[in-house]
């Protein structure tokens, strides 16, 4: 009887207030817990003001009238949006961990390093990137492997790894956006109800001009990079690994393994991991003495001392003390642990996104902008606005995607502007801003993945910076803005005089 008289409320409008509230609740808790704690505040602080602002938010729903069952119910849909991502993450904390145990990682390094002119290192990791991308159609798939190596090869050269970091996000968020493949370009075009090809052939005009400009300024900045490592210093680096690691082409057998499945559209989650297991296995293999230098117990038999390291690189990660400082941070990393924190960070974000789409505190601030927005450059920028906007508070890419696709559907065809228009603004602004920020879903993967906090990479993040610049420049001068034609009338044709 009581729940049936909870319920019974009446359901209340969200204010302004209540809209708002929670908004500035989590700026002020993000704004001290970064005061307080510098980048040590994603380590937790951030973690606990997201969990504290879902909170306040829950008690605003609920004082309009809604129940906790109502509450609990979004929640659970919340942490269940993310169950993909949280599978990824751990696999992928396991793959580096794995990989590097194999020798994969400190191979890629190895080679990387000698193949690469380190000045021109920038560009060529973001070219890199963008095409392996654009094959497999996964952002995280990408710096989760080959984006990973090229850091390596940055820590040995001595350049800066928050710059290949953003060279990393920038050619990786290319494919992202660009690949048929990639799931967010599916979801983009089925959402806005156009062809996945009409809205590809549209992005080329945003993501195009956003990516030479990431080209030419990854070049510039690989030119004025200054306290390279010596070549005495780069060889000794090297040596270090041959000593470490059997160094051969057979420890980049798990990368191919890991394409060749990516390609076959194998679930990224299930790719990864097994990829992760093939580099085990591998490393009993290739590197036997690496495994026991891991292990570092003789009193085990060989077989299990295996078996231990394979499982101790899969949970904890693999750590190595070389003496010489930039092969440690290349090796000692990964493990599906190193992800437990960001996986709090990612299920506090989107609970809190998640409330605040699902009982309409979004859609009340959104409205009203809407209305203003008389011009198509005006109503381009409020899309813009709005995806970057929601990357931020929900903390999640699809939402980013879903809410002004289904929002400005509508607007757009009402002021006979082509569906293409709007998935193109949408993928521009919601798909690659994800990533700068740190308790975004893609903000946190990248920022562990990588070992580069957000706040270092993003000013080199610039494909991810441009994109969204240039959808406003072409939504305000009208350049490939396209417009439904209106339909033409057939003229009669008359008989023939006899």
């Amino acid at each position: 009887m009581g729940d049936e008289t909870v319920s019974s409320r009446p359901i209340k409008e969200p204010s302004y207030a209540d809209a708002i509230i929670p908004l500035v609740t989590l700026t002020i808790l993000i704004g001290g817990s970064v005061f307080l704690f510098g980048t040590a505040a994603l380590n937790g602080p951030l973690q606990v003001a997201l969990i504290l602002s879902s909170v306040l938010a829950a008690l605003i729903i609920l004082k309009n009238g809604h129940t906790w069952d109502e509450i609990a119910k979004v929640e659970q849909k919340a942490v269940s949006s993310v169950i993909t991502a949280i599978f990824i993450l751990l696999a992928v904390g396991a793959l580096i961990g794995a990989w590097t145990l194999s020798g994969t990682i400190p191979t890629l390094a190895y080679y990387g390093i000698q193949l690469l002119e380190p000045r021109y290192l920038f560009v060529a990791t973001a070219v890199t990137c963008g095409i392996i991308s654009l094959g497999i159609g996964s952002s995280w798939s990408t710096a989760g492997t080959i984006g990973v190596g090229l850091i390596g090869i940055a820590t040995l050269a001595g350049v800066s790894t928050a710059i290949t970091a953003g060279a990393v996000i920038s050619g990786a968020y290319l494919g992202d956006k660009l690949s048929p493949l990639s799931e967010t370009t599916v979801l983009t075009a089925q959402l806005a109800e156009v062809d996945i090809r009409t809205h590809i052939r549209a992005m080329f005009w945003t993501a195009g001009p956003a990516f030479l400009t990431a080209v030419v300024i990854f070049t510039v900045l690989g030119f004025q990079q200054r306290g390279l490592a010596d070549g005495a210093y780069i060889t000794s680096e090297l040596t270090r690994l041959n000593e470490l690691f059997w160094i051969t082409p057979l420890n980049l057998i798990p990368l191919v393994f890991l394409v060749v499945l990516s390609i076959r559209k194998v679930p990224p989650s299930i790719a990864i991991l097994s990829s992760a297991l093939l580099g085990g296995v591998m490393a009993a293999i290739l590197q036997p003495q690496a495994v026991l230098r891991f292990v570092n117990d003789p009193t085990l038999w060989t077989p299990l001392a295996h078996i231990r390291g394979i499982w101790s690189a899969l949970a904890t990660g693999y750590h190595e003390n070389s003496g010489i400082p930039e092969v440690d941070r290349l090796l000692s990393r990964g493990g599906m642990s190193s992800m437990l924190t960001t996986l709090w960070m990612i299920i506090g974000a989107v609970t809190f996104g998640t409330l605040l789409e699902e009982f309409n505190l979004i859609a009340k601030l959104v409205t009203p902008v809407l209305m203003r927005a008389k011009t198509t450059g005006r109503l381009i920028a409020t899309v813009v606005v709005t995806a970057i906007g929601l990357n931020i508070v929900t903390a999640d890419q699809y939402i980013a995607l879903v809410l002004p696709a289904r929002i400005f559907r509508a607007e757009f065809r009402k002021r006979a502007l082509k569906a293409q228009n709007l998935s193109r603004t949408c993928a521009d602004a919601g798909t690659v801003t994800s990533p700068l920020v740190p308790w975004n879903s893609c903000g946190a993967f990248m920022a562990a993945t990588l070992a580069v906090p957000t706040s270092m990479y993003f000013p080199f993040c610039i494909f991810n910076l441009a994109a969204p610049i240039f959808s406003l420049l072409w939504g305000f001068t009208g350049f490939k803005i396209e417009h439904i034609q209106p339909a033409t009338a057939t003229p009669e044709v008359l008989p023939k005089a006899s």
